[in-house]
């Protein structure tokens, strides 16, 4: 029971990501330095009271996977501005756990059993199924996906898949490194890319500022997703962690004003179910 009590910690803080950055305000640009300035503070503050061994190869995978993270949160600030938190927050997610599930099953033969094969296509069709209807728009708004600014969401989604994604490769199939120990240089990396987002003009704004915040909840949700691990085991960590796109997608519509018609509100609900069933067994594939 303690173990999934602290799985749900970080399935909040990581959901609640997006709708807070976007009730604070800022560019995409802004939002990504504030919130890897407030990871930079919580990795320090984690170092100084747990002390791990650093090496060279730690702070260089780190630095590089916090960099790869920054491309991947900046594009989906940017899509959550083109599409909205509860569209592009779910079309995120599904697209990094069905390719990066495909990826350790056919590149790094993470699925051995036939059980694990079953489990996990049945897993990645509900995934699918999911998104595709909790991000499924009404015909009364079906001209809005022929909106330029709509296409460029897509586009933002394109290349924030690929950082995530690259980040998650490296550090889950190539590299292992203890959490705690990687968590400063991998802050350090978050930080300059965001600069490098920004062209090395990094004001420190009011908004920046409030962004940090964002980076304090991304901090506490990694600290206790290790939590959870060790005492409820990585299957039920993982599948509550990846159960946040639901925060967001109803932190939008709460706290954003994003409007649903009652068509798209009855498909978000079968979208939900689809993802929660979906989480659940990919997490039972990789335990």
């Amino acid at each position: 029971m303690q173990g999934i009590l602290y799985a749900l910690v970080p399935m909040v803080a990581w959901g609640s990501i997006g709708f807070v950055s976007n009730k604070i305000g800022g560019r995409p640009t802004q939002q990504t330095f504030g919130m890897t300035l407030g990871a930079l503070l919580f990795a320090l503050a984690v170092w100084l009271i747990v002390k791990p061994e650093m090496s060279v190869s730690l702070w260089g995978v780190g630095i590089i996977g916090g960099m790869l993270w920054s491309m991947g949160q900046y594009g989906q600030f940017r899509a959550m501005q083109y599409m909205g938190v509860s569209v592009a927050n779910p079309l995120s997610s599904g697209s990094q756990l069905v390719l990066g599930s495909l990826v350790g099953a056919v590149i790094f033969g993470e699925w051995s059993q036939p059980t694990q094969f079953f489990l996990g296509i049945v897993a990645l069709l509900l995934l699918v199924i999911g998104f595709y209807f909790t991000s499924k728009q009404d015909t009364e708004k079906s001209q809005a996906s022929a909106n330029p600014e709509f296409r460029k969401g897509f586009s933002a989604l394109t290349y924030s898949t690929a950082g995530y994604l690259s980040y998650t490769i490296l550090f889950n199939n190539i590299m292992h490194f203890d959490v705690l120990a990687v968590t400063l240089p991998m802050a350090v990396g978050m930080v300059l890319g965001a600069m490098v987002f920004m062209k090395f003009h990094t004001p420190l704004e009011a908004v920046v500022l409030k962004n940090a915040l964002v980076g304090f909840m991304w901090g506490i949700g990694n600290i206790f997703i290790l939590l959870a691990a060790a005492k409820a085991g990585l299957a039920i960590a993982f599948s509550f962690s990846q159960l946040g796109t639901i925060i967001s997608i109803i932190g939008g519509i709460l706290f954003l004003g994003e409007t649903k018609t009652k068509k798209e509100m009855r498909w978000m609900s079968i979208g939900i179910a689809c993802f929660i069933i979906g989480a659940v067994l990919l997490g039972m594939v990789k335990a």
